[in-house]
């Protein structure tokens, strides 16, 4: 990379659109962000309008590119992360969105679920097929839903015709960048949907039947580090290839260097995911966990082992926005030291269900443990704690499913620069954390994609050696407390699972 290049990545998220500047030492030269509003029609539900995303991302990507041209800088590639799962169908000819995006989080589809799981051999079938499990989280049954919505626009036939396109957000957004001349997804993003074989990377006919899904509407599977496109004239970065797509949680993984076999990283931003490196090989969970693409590139495929906490920054936001416990989320560090320990109070976030290893969308959050002595300190730690005993019961799930206990656990997202946090974090889990230099490592991410598919750096393994760490914190609780706290927080989680297994 030249002196005046740089490379442009648009992280566009479930809270907010950001676009980001970096040089090939992996700084951050310049950034912009716009929030996302969200959209929550009924119980369970969780949608964003697709062209507030587009005008947010236009708007970011004009502001970084006209503060780097001002610097005399000009961007040599795009690349693109997103938040995965969630679904987008729009028209072909105009590129109009269908229906408002459906997020994520969106927990509509259980029943859908349900019906299906009830089936002999269905949810089996669809876990050896994708590497996942049959559960509103991945975007098929959403899709579905969109096609066949009674009170809606009635998709169906239009997609049947060819006239639709679906997508995940980075497909969308390739989509109206390129003017409408490219309609792909990457393979980690392909891999989520719940619609395409995990062995060969392509769309499986078994489970677009199973899902009824017609093809017309697909992307085309391309690799990470794939040019799909240029931006369309008339756009912020008008002429640059696009030369990266990973899906968010992937993209942190590459961000975080963690590209060899057995490593870990975790992010802590509206969820937490945490992702293990299998490399060629792929490995299915016995204790329900993902399997998924960490990267697809000319190289060949690299797998992954993933946990996902559908609540982690959203704790934190409930501290402060419908609990008013804090007034900013960077004051729950001090308020978490400030006190010795929480007084025997839980809280299980489950606000929008239970991810892994449980995949319990209808569990609700709880409280237990309150006295007459609880206040907004004890409430805040428990809210933090809470989020570090779910990371300790996704690695323990990893290490039933075989996997040797990490060196080291790397960890980005907006949580870890609560120092407190990160600390709890080593002690209950009783692994080394480390946080590396710059936590925006999603973004980062899909900047080295984008470098490897121009040619700046061979490959990702070459990318991701400019990685720094910034801290590290040596797990040094007692043994008997941290089994005491985990047997607590476990009485917790059976509380919040009893009327689920009771019926």
């Amino acid at each position: 990379m030249t002196d005046t290049g740089y490379l442009l990545s648009i992280d566009q998220g479930t809270t907010s659109t950001r676009a980001l500047a970096f040089d090939h030492e992996h700084r951050i030269l310049a950034s912009a962000q716009r929030p996302l509003g969200q959209h929550y029609p009924a119980n369970g539900w969780v949608e964003h309008e697709p062209e507030e995303i587009w005008q947010a991302t236009q708007a970011v990507m004009a502001e970084v590119v006209a503060r780097m041209a001002e610097a005399g800088r000009q961007p040599m590639a795009l690349g693109i992360t997103n938040q995965r799962e969630t679904t987008l169908v729009w028209d072909r000819e105009t590129g109009t969105p269908c229906h408002r995006a459906i997020v994520w989080q969106d927990r509509r589809t259980a029943a859908a679920c349900e019906d299906l799981a009830a089936s002999d051999g269905v949810a089996a079938t669809v876990n050896r097929r994708t590497g996942l499990l049959l559960d509103p989280y991945f975007s098929a049954t959403k899709l579905k839903w969109l096609l066949d919505d009674p009170d809606g626009p009635r998709l169906r036939a239009g997609a049947e015709a060819g006239r639709l396109l679906f997508g995940t957000v980075e497909s969308f957004l390739v989509y109206r960048l390129t003017g409408g001349h490219a309609h792909v997804t990457d393979a980690t993003n392909a891999s989520r949907t719940m619609l395409a074989d995990i062995k060969t990377v392509q769309w499986s006919d078994e489970m677009l039947d199973l899902f009824a899904i017609p093809r017309p509407l697909l992307p085309r599977i391309v690799d990470c580090t794939e040019t799909v496109g240029h931006v369309a004239e008339g756009l912020p970065a008008a002429g640059v290839p696009i030369a990266g797509l990973v899906g968010d949680q992937q993209a942190a993984s590459i961000g975080q260097a963690c590209i060899r076999p057995g490593m870990v990283k975790s992010t802590y931003g509206t969820g937490c995911f945490v992702v293990q490196n299998t490399g060629a090989e792929l490995v299915y969970s016995r204790n329900r966990l993902l399997s998924t693409v960490a990267y697809k590139t000319a190289a060949g495929v690299s797998y992954a082992m993933e946990g996902s906490i559908f609540n982690a920054g959203t704790v934190v936001q409930w501290c402060r926005d419908e609990m008013g416990f804090v007034a900013d989320a960077a004051e729950t560090e001090a308020v978490a030291a400030s006190i010795p320990d929480t007084g025997g109070v839980y809280l299980v976030p489950a606000f929008t269900g239970l991810g892994a290893p449980h995949w319990a969308p209808e569990a609700r959050g709880l409280i237990t443990g309150i006295t007459r002595d609880t206040g907004r300190a004890q409430m805040v730690r428990a809210g933090l704690e809470s989020v570090a005993y779910q990371t300790a019961d996704l690695l323990g799930t990893l290490r039933r499913d075989g996997a040797r206990p990490p060196a080291v656990v790397r960890i980005d997202g907006g949580m870890a620069a609560n120092g407190w946090f990160a600390r709890f974090l080593a002690d209950v889990c009783n692994v080394p954390v480390e946080r590396p230099a710059s936590l925006e490592t999603t973004a980062l991410g899909a900047a080295l994609a984008a470098g490897v598919g121009v040619g700046l750096w061979a490959d990702l393994d070459a990318a991701a050696e400019g990685w720094v760490r910034d801290s590290a914190f040596t797990p040094d609780m007692d043994p008997d407390r941290r089994a005491a706290l985990l047997a607590g927080w476990q009485q917790a989680m059976d509380q919040t699972l009893a009327p689920i297994r009771n019926g």
